[in-house]
């Protein structure tokens, strides 16, 4: 900060101004300093990547649709809307878990059915080799 004399003859007026050039030189330093390493810290091992070529990928097999087990409060079992019992769902499952590529299981179950079926269920898919089980639920509404 400057200060001025009090040479006006008695009249103390204070100059209070701030002197900017160094902060700005400092700023302009740091900004070189940064421009010059940024594009060194980018790739600081040098690989020779290949190309892709993606005409030559193997065709992947489209995906199974899924089946959808809901229970109901019930107990009531539905493979994909059609009602079913126990012993037909345990062979259908066994059937869809030898396919290639091998559909999802996705398990509905009413909120007020007990989770001793929704067990039953699960492990039975389980059992028979679906690799893909999972839960469907309903959003919160907000």
């Amino acid at each position: 900060m400057a200060f001025s004399s009090g040479g006006d003859g008695g009249h103390d007026k204070v100059n209070a101004t701030i002197n900017i050039v160094p902060l700005v030189d400092v700023m302009l330093v740091l900004l070189i300093i940064f421009m010059v390493t940024a594009p060194l810290m980018a790739h600081k091992v040098k690989v020779d990547l290949p190309e892709a070529n993606l005409d030559e990928r193997p065709s992947e097999a489209p995906p199974a649709p899924p089946l959808t087990v809901a229970i109901t409060s019930n107990g009531n079992l539905y493979l994909n809307d059609q009602p079913v019992t126990l012993d037909v769902l345990d062979s259908t499952l066994a059937v869809e878990a030898q396919k290639t590529p091998q559909p999802a299981v996705n398990v509905r179950g009413d909120a007020t059915t007990p989770y001793r079926i929704v067990n039953e269920v699960v492990t039975l898919a389980q059992q028979k080799g679906m690799r893909k089980v999972g839960f469907v639920s309903a959003r919160e509404k907000n």
